[in-house]
């Protein structure tokens, strides 16, 4: 396995999004409109958001769907702005729970202001989401935004049963997945063929390749923790196992029956904390039990289910960038 044998770059990612520039800055153009507030705090920590450098793939997703979909309205860029502010309620209540202090190299919002704070931001965010998505008259978009919203709090919910859990099982974990990254990615995808109005096969399509995106996205994500580099990430490396979270190669290496890797990741959720020589040494045994391998070829198997969806439109540029975009997820290194 080498997912950073071609190292993605800022500039990769936006000759991806190059056909929807304009639209991803009317995006953050909406949202820095949408957290104002007479409260200064809220468009203060908005901001610290905005600029904290997300990638906006999941707007992305959106926006280049619609466009695949034959959409040249305004509504997708409302729609985006409405996504970004979920996932952005998602990562501040989520960095809480997780006790995070940094988010891509600068301190989570809870860090920088409190934990009572960001509760009440990340309410006001979720709440604001569906209050713009409610200015349009789209109801069945609106039920597909609130199922989303109510599956990854369930995901979160569900992972917080199993944190700790070093015997969690790989279908479990895929769950957790689901959940929390992957129906968010699929819903994306769909809100752009609704508002193209495919047909159902399409718009079904649409769904299966973000759904499909998502896990790849979230095993890369998570392979991260061993394979990536802490000033890249902005973040300590093996965060996840001391948080008590078991991510795909840890499962794969105790399905091994691996004594002494399997000492070493209880260890480590005991204590919550890492040595450097016990990290380096369960590098090491992932390493020879290919767990890390493992999880990168299941990564590429559903990069490559999220492809096959997008067969059902005819070539175009809008869907060349979409066929892209699993290859991006694959090779990322932050």
């Amino acid at each position: 396995m080498n997912p950073a044998a071609q190292k993605p770059s800022a500039a990769a990612l936006a000759q991806l999004f190059e056909p929807i520039r304009e639209d991803l800055r009317a995006v953050e153009r909406e949202f820095a409109r949408h957290v104002q507030s007479q409260v200064d705090l809220i468009p203060k920590i908005g901001q610290y958001i905005q600029t904290s450098g997300g990638k906006r793939i999941r707007p992305a997703v959106l926006l280049m769907s619609a466009r695949l979909s034959g959409y040249e309205g305004d509504r997708a860029i409302l729609y985006a702005a409405v996504v970004e502010f979920i996932h952005t309620a998602t990562l501040v209540h989520d960095d809480i729970i997780d006790d995070s202090d940094l988010r891509r190299g600068r301190l989570a919002v809870h860090s920088r202001w409190g934990n009572d704070i960001t509760v009440l931001l990340g309410d006001y965010l979720y709440i604001k989401s569906m209050a713009l998505a409610l200015t349009q008259d789209s109801l069945e978009i609106i039920r597909l935004l609130c199922d989303v919203t109510l599956r990854m709090i369930e995901g979160e919910l569900y992972q917080l049963t199993k944190n700790g859990d070093a015997d969690i099982t790989e279908e479990e974990h895929f769950e957790i997945i689901r959940r929390k990254t992957a129906y968010l990615f699929g819903g994306c995808a769909q809100i752009g063929g609704m508002l193209g109005k495919v047909t159902e096969p399409r718009e079904q399509a649409l769904r299966e390749y973000g759904f499909n995106l998502g896990i790849a996205f979230q095993l890369v994500d998570d392979l991260l923790d061993f394979t990536g580099d802490a000033d890249a990430l902005g973040k300590p490396i093996g965060g996840d196992l001391r948080e008590g979270k078991m991510t795909l190669p840890l499962i794969h290496l105790l399905q091994q029956d691996e004594e002494v890797g399997a000492r070493i990741i209880r260890d480590i959720i005991g204590s919550r904390s890492v040595a450097p020589d016990q990290w380096e040494q369960l590098l090491r045994i992932l390493s020879e039990h290919r767990s890390i391998d493992y999880a990168y070829r299941r990564a590429v198997d559903f990069a490559e289910c999220a492809k096959k969806p997008l067969y059902a439109f005819p070539p175009s540029s809008e869907r060349d960038a979409l066929l892209a975009l699993p290859d991006y997820v694959l090779s990322r290194d932050r």
